[in-house]
């Protein structure tokens, strides 16, 4: 929990010098359409505080509630949540050619699939537990299962979000793999994502129009060399945001330029409080200050991966282990981002980057791990669970 907050506190430090740029722009705008008196340079940094006091609040009711809970109502969450994520194609605001939030009038805009990512976990977890002993059995296990997945993953395409995809399918994949799923199975899921990423990539490269070309750009700019993005000097090319991030890691040192000092956050490099803050945080506090970003996601890893191993309720188990992989590849996923070994995604840095939902979404995650940290110990319900609680789980 004190390693969750502190990550917390570091991301609102951070937002809190990012920012500065992006409030006085926003914030210009609404003066000159009558909704507010004066500008200001904390208009994020303010709605990041917001954020944190209710994700802080959503994490403390979590962890009070019994993880039973969740299992109890996992089916009727989880399809709760599929109309809410249905939702965004009939009342959804659209943003950065994705039709994936839900303005509701004195609340902050909502994502639905930021939930949707940690429903869908508990989902799984509940399925896992249901048919352990069928987990590899084609029509009992593996179907069924990543029919939960597809189901989710059919609405994301057509938001399109493929982004969330990006992380979902790691996850679940891997939560198949935990229980001893069939190999040949993993492999197959592994080759129909490969065969349909490559669709997306060739029908994005010969029909742009179709609304997925921006993908085959982001791809091909992937395999650029990071010398020849940071010598471009066209500011319309798809690669703009990337070099200026590589700029931004690369004008830091050792030490950074420390903070507020930043120079790529004053309109040089787009979304910066969002999927590109890592870029400003290496620019300000660079090589040390990154070291110990990466070595709290690190040590928050481990210490969840110590919850997933000791607690025996397989249900909590597989929950555990599915919120750590969640955090584990999208923290990844951002940094690989900044770094250029991952191609440009609309992917957030866990507990770091400015987002309402995002953030609470985690909490609920961090909630939900304490909760099952203070209740480690497992009362089988009947004479299978019984058998099986006795045998030992390694990992």
């Amino acid at each position: 929990m004190f390693l969750i907050l502190a990550l917390v506190v570091f991301g609102m430090v951070m937002i809190s010098s990012v920012s500065v740029y992006s409030s006085y722009k926003i914030t210009s705008r609404m003066v000159a359409s009558g909704v507010m008196s004066e500008t200001t340079n904390h208009f994020y940094f303010a709605r990041n505080v917001m954020h944190v006091s209710i994700g802080i609040l959503m994490m403390v009711i979590c962890s009070k509630i019994s993880y039973h809970f969740f299992e109890k109502f996992a089916r009727h969450i989880f399809a709760a949540w599929l109309v809410f994520l249905s939702m965004v194609f009939v009342i959804g605001t659209e943003y950065n050619g994705a039709k994936g939030w839900i303005d509701i009038p004195g609340l902050p805009s909502l994502q639905p699939v930021e939930f949707m990512k940690i429903w869908l976990i508990i989902m799984l977890a509940y399925f896992l537990k249901k048919r352990r002993a069928m987990i590899a059995d084609t029509y009992m296990g593996f179907l069924p299962y990543f029919l939960y997945v597809w189901l989710v993953f059919l609405l994301l395409i057509f938001q399109p979000d493929f982004w969330s995809i990006l992380i979902l399918a790691p996850v679940s994949i891997a939560l198949y793999f935990v229980w001893w799923g069939n190999i040949r199975y993993i492999l197959i899921a592994i080759a129909l994502a490969f065969v349909w990423a490559t669709s997306v990539y060739g029908i994005g490269k010969m029909i742009p129009q179709t609304g997925v070309g921006y993908i085959s750009q982001r791809i091909d700019n992937f395999f650029r060399d990071s010398h020849d993005i940071v010598e471009s000097n066209n500011r319309d090319d798809k690669d703009y945001q990337m070099k200026q991030g590589l700029i931004a890691i690369g004008s830091g040192g050792f030490f950074g330029l420390w903070f507020w000092k930043s120079i790529q956050k004053f309109g040089y490099l787009p979304e910066v409080q969002w999927d590109f803050i890592f870029s400003v945080i290496a620019e300000e506090l660079w090589f040390f200050g990154a070291t110990i970003l990466i070595a709290m996601y690190l040590m928050i890893t481990y210490r969840w991966f110590m919850i997933a191993r000791s607690v025996k309720d397989p249900f909590a188990r597989y929950l555990a282990l599915g919120i750590t992989i969640w955090i584990l590849v999208q923290a990844s996923i951002n940094i690989g981002v900044n770094l250029n070994i991952v191609p440009l995604t609309w992917v957030t840095l866990p507990f770091v980057s400015y987002g309402g939902s995002s953030l609470f979404a985690l909490m609920i995650g961090v909630g939900i791990l304490l909760s099952i940290s203070r209740h480690m110990e497992y009362k089988p319900q009947n004479l299978s669970d019984i058998l099986q609680a006795k045998r030992r789980v390694t990992f």
